[in-house]
């Protein structure tokens, strides 16, 4: 892996830094068998995150084919903040060639945050997160985007521990991957219930 630097920051050093750790968690659950050439660059313009990677002000790092590109705000995150984005943008480069362009955003970004983000118990109230996002909830922007991640991590949460990660691995794969069914069918064959079986399921988890 190569880091290129355009932003004239310590970005580079402190993700150079998480980078190994990062490469375990995402082999620990996606399995040895990715690629690791791979590009990350720290961006230090706006317009230069966005030319290199389409990424947008809400967003702090982007991936293409063969970067992963910071953005220039990326560099006031904190160390676990940064953790997190590494890991994230890490597996969707891990699974970029088992990622169908038309895979359902819910399930492609909550996989990438189970990677990526610390297994904190459920808030107070998270019953109210049981609510499958859509593609159009990933489109949006601040708090409205913000909820579709969390409600897209609560999931992939719930089937893990439901089902254990080698099945939310499997899920990833039948419903993300190229040639793949309707969600519906995906989830049903992988997890062996309809999905307002699982909906039901997921509130119970979420409530304790």
């Amino acid at each position: 892996m190569h880091l290129l630097v355009l932003d004239g920051t310590d970005l580079s050093d402190r993700i150079a830094t998480e980078l190994d750790a990062a490469v375990a968690a995402v082999t620990a659950f996606w399995g040895p068998h990715w690629r690791r050439e791979i590009t990350i660059i720290t961006a230090g313009t706006d317009e230069e995150f966005r030319v290199l990677a389409g990424g947008g002000p809400d967003f702090a790092a982007s991936t293409t084919v063969e970067h992963v590109v910071f953005a220039p705000g990326a560099a006031a995150m904190g160390p676990g903040a940064l953790r997190i984005v590494l890991r994230h943008e890490l597996f969707h480069y891990a699974a970029r060639q088992n990622t169908a362009a038309d895979a359902p955003w819910w399930l492609t970004e909550g996989t990438a945050d189970y990677v990526g983000r610390p297994h904190i118990p459920p808030p107070p109230g998270a019953a109210a997160l049981a609510v499958l996002p859509t593609d159009a909830d990933f489109r949006t922007t601040g708090p409205a985007l913000s909820a579709a991640y969390d409600r897209a991590w609560w999931f992939t949460r719930f089937v893990a521990a439901r089902f254990g990660e080698p099945t939310l691995r499997r899920l990833y794969l039948a419903a993300c991957g190229p040639g793949h069914p309707d969600v519906d069918t995906a989830l049903t064959r992988t997890l062996g219930m309809t999905r307002p079986e699982i909906l039901a399921a997921w509130r119970r988890w979420l409530t304790g």
